[in-house]
């Protein structure tokens, strides 16, 4: 028996196992990173359509005229509950980097400093409304910075 045959058939038979387990794991790497990009896209636009319609509704809420305070409170508690906001940014909370979650949480922060307006005795003439406006504002911006920085990583 000749063993050069032999042993350059073991290692035509180690290299092609190698190659194609090569060739797999980088298959399935390029599927992972695709599979988790799709999912922090879908987590990402959820919750800032979350954030932004939340907001948009507490303006309209302010504007209403006929509610009294106690039904604006509640309404505007409602608002921020009906959203799905809170689970969304829990959601953040497991799927983005910290830097990205910790933006996610002021960014809600802010939200809930704009609903927390309603406490006051008269919100169509809080002096602070549109300070807290704005600053939502910068926040929502800052957030979608930081998620699309966050996307383009992978």
């Amino acid at each position: 028996m000749d063993w050069g045959t032999l042993a350059g058939t073991a290692v035509g038979a180690v290299l092609g196992v190698s190659t194609t387990l090569l060739g797999e794991r980088s298959r399935w790497r390029r599927e992972n990173t695709s599979r988790e990009r799709a999912a922090k896209q879908q987590l990402y636009g959820e919750y800032l359509a979350a954030l932004w319609l939340t907001r948009h509704r507490l303006r309209d809420l302010k504007r209403s005229i006929g509610l009294s305070r106690e039904e604006r409170i509640k309404q505007a508690g409602e608002i921020l509950g009906s959203a799905n906001a809170f689970q969304l940014l829990y959601q953040m909370h497991i799927m983005a980097p910290a830097p990205l979650g910790a933006v996610a949480d002021q960014t809600f922060l802010r939200l809930r400093h704009l609903r927390d307006r309603f406490d006051e005795p008269d919100v169509s003439i809080d002096p602070e409304w549109s300070a807290t406006q704005g600053a939502l504002g910068e926040a929502l911006e800052a957030l979608q910075r930081a998620m699309r920085l966050d996307l383009r990583s992978l």
